[in-house]
Parts: C-alpha cells; structure tokens; sequence
C-alpha cells in the first residue's frame, strides 16, 4: 500500500495562488515518494459545522453538502500526511478551511483516525509579512487537537510552514523564496510521514 499525501486547497478562487502553492509542496511530496491527492474546496460546498452530533455515533454527517464524499479519502489507512494550504484573510484562514477542519472532527470521534499523520500548513498572504504565520498556527491549533504531528518547512527555509507571497511584483510564480518553503513542507511531510508509517 503506497502512501499518501492529501492536499487540502482552502481558497474560495479556483486555480489561483493557494492551489499554485499548493501543487508546489504535493509536487515535493510525490518527488519524495508518497501518492498525492487533492481537494479543491474552491470547486466544492462545504459548510461550517452544526453540531449535530450524528458523528458522536458514526463515521458520517447529516448535512447534505460535498463534505460526506471526502470521508472515505480522509479515512483511508493509506493516509500518512495533509497538508492545508489556504489564503491569509484578516490575519488567519478562510471560512472554506475553518469549515473544512470543524467537519474533520469526525475523524477525531471515531477512533482518533488522523492521530500520528504528519500535518504541514502552506499560507499565501498578500504581502510578504501578511499574516502567513498566524493563518499557520490557526490551522496548527487544529491539527495538534487531531493528535497529529507538525511540521514545519525543514532544511534551509525554516518557517513555521510554506509561507507565500501572492503580491510578489513579478507574480507570485515567481516568489522564489515562498515556493521553496511551501516545496520543503512538501518534502518534510512525505518523508516523515514514511518514517512514522513503514
């Protein structure tokens, strides 16, 4: 069973910076071995959590949006890291990722599914110090509640995860430096997440 990465892209715009960086730190990820997969939440409904308590019994939900069709990716035992990628707004995620980690909680109510996946964080801001450190934390805060192990970029970029820069002058392809700590996430997630699972 070959290993799995699963990207998370949290921004409302579809095919624009988040998901750039996004594919950047997955691209290291399957350099470095693992399968990738990704969920594009700007191509999808999900909606923000009502605690309704049906997954208190059952790997399941009742809201009837696009959530329910990830629960079987997400729950795969093949599954050894995610990394969320979302944009800065107002200094922290966005509404699609805050909803998207509120619905996970059914992996933590069932059997603590995401317990020892390894977690990594990619944040575009729109300036080069814009709030990409605590968007960050923001979705660390979730993970470490999911009992998984972060990380950050590793070697030679040393940031608390990818941070990007959207408003980069020559376009944010060209954001050298932020794409290199999103592609060293990439590279941390999938070769620690093979240490931990073979």
């Amino acid at each position: 069973m070959a290993l799995k990465i699963i990207g998370a892209s949290c921004s409302p715009r579809k095919g624009k910076s988040t998901r750039f960086a996004l594919d950047a730190a997955l691209d290291a990820a399957r350099e470095s071995g693992a399968d990738v997969e990704v969920i594009d939440l700007a191509e999808m409904t999900v909606n923000g959590c009502i605690a309704c308590g049906k997954c208190n019994k059952e790997l399941a939900c009742s809201q009837k949006d696009d959530f329910p069709d990830l629960i079987p990716m997400l729950s795969g035992p093949e599954v050894g890291g995610i990394i969320i990628a979302t944009p800065v707004y107002f200094g922290t995620m966005t509404a699609q990722c805050k909803a998207f980690l509120d619905r996970c909680v059914m992996f933590r109510r069932n059997g603590a599914l995401f317990s020892n996946k390894v977690g990594g964080v990619v944040a575009v801001g729109g300036f080069r110090n814009g709030g990409q450190e605590t968007a960050i934390h923001a979705v660390h805060a979730a993970m470490l509640i999911q009992d998984m192990v972060i990380v950050g970029d590793g070697f030679n970029t040393f940031h608390f995860g990818g941070t990007v820069w959207s408003g980069c002058p020559e376009g944010y392809e060209k954001d050298d430096m932020g794409l290199a700590s999103a592609r060293n996430l990439g590279k941390r997630v999938a070769e620690l997440a093979a240490r931990i699972h073979n």
